[in-house]
Formats: structure tokens, C-alpha cells, sequence
């Protein structure tokens, strides 16, 4: 029986390639939609996410610290606070720059 569809498309491929990963895998149209949707919505966010972290540690706003064994983690640039707030067009004063004060 030779498949209708095209198999060729990035789908396609992302559906096989699942059930490849995870033989004991079953689920209905409904679902395998609905994980296919999450994890291209994950994989989509983790992207625009790391670019915009990569954009924010180049423009000064963020640190971007090594940490042995693990991934990096981002803080706040605090001497650029003030520059930040401009940057995102808060008033002086905010709530946002005093909101690491709080506990």
C-alpha cells in the first residue's frame, strides 16, 4: 500500500520520528496533535527566548554567569537598571525598580 500523503513533509517526519523514540507510544489524532502543538510551541518559545536573552546580555541589561556543571543563568544587570526601565518606558519610581527589594 503506497501512502497518499506527502512523506516528505516536516509532519510527517515529526510524527515517525516520536513514535520512533517512544515504541510503546498510542494515542488518538486529538492527542498526537495536541503533544505535536506543545512541543513545537516549546521548542518555538526556547528559541525566541534565547535570542532575546542573547540580545539583553549584548545590550548590558543582563548578565549571562557560567555555572560549573549546569547551564548559565541570567540576572539582572543592576548598574544598568535605570537604563533598563528607560529602555522598557518605565516611569521613575516604578514598582518594576524596586521590586527586588520586596520579600
Amino acid at each position: 500500500m503506497s501512502p497518499t500523503h506527502d512523506s516528505t513533509s516536516d509532519v510527517t517526519r515529526a510524527v515517525l520520528s516520536y513514535f520512533l523514540r517512544h515504541p510503546q507510544a498510542a494515542d488518538t489524532l486529538e492527542g498526537v496533535a495536541r503533544w505535536r502543538l506543545l512541543e513545537e510551541a516549546v521548542q518555538r518559545t526556547t528559541a525566541e527566548t534565547d535570542a532575546a536573552l542573547g540580545w539583553l546580555v549584548s545590550a548590558g541589561f543582563l548578565c549571562r554567569v557560567a555555572v560549573t556543571g549546569n547551564a548559565p543563568v541570567y540576572c539582572l544587570a543592576e548598574d544598568r537598571r535605570a537604563e533598563a526601565e528607560r529602555f522598557l518606558g518605565l516611569p521613575d519610581g516604578s514598582p518594576q525598580s524596586n521590586s527586588g527589594s520586596a520579600g
